[in-house]
């Protein structure tokens, strides 16, 4: 393959109304088209298109995620717009649910309004 490609995300919906809006207005990622097939939205730089389809199972694991400068200031300001982190009994997590690795990056999990499973992780230094 050509070293010039670019990375194209994706993730499924069956409540295109509630994506757009998590994404567009919760996430605040720029919507670059909204057509009959996909939600289009710039992220970071990448395509992430959020496929329609007339039903959706989520996978159970990750998706999609972002890495960021500082989880905790990050956590907090999605919690503060209305999104639940999620909190697993088999991880030691924080009371925000942020779990720390034992090489010490840390991870949050949480979902779409389709149940797709999104991660927040913070990268120590190595």
């Amino acid at each position: 393959m050509n070293a010039a490609r670019e990375p194209i995300a994706f993730i499924a919906t069956a409540k295109p109304a509630e994506a757009l809006a998590f994404y567009r207005d919760v996430l605040g990622l720029a919507l670059i088209e909204d057509s009959p097939f996909a939600l289009i939205f710039s992220d970071g730089g990448l395509m992430l298109r959020i496929q329609k389809l007339p039903e959706h199972a989520p996978a159970g694991h990750t998706v999609h995620g972002w890495k960021v400068a500082d989880i905790d200031r990050e956590v907090s300001a999605l919690t503060a717009q209305g999104v639940r982190f999620n909190h697993y009994p088999r991880l030691v997590q924080s009371e925000l649910g942020v779990w720390t690795s034992p090489d010490g990056h840390k991870v949050a999990w949480f979902t779409d309004p389709d149940g797709n499973n999104l991660s927040l992780s913070q990268f120590s230094p190595g």
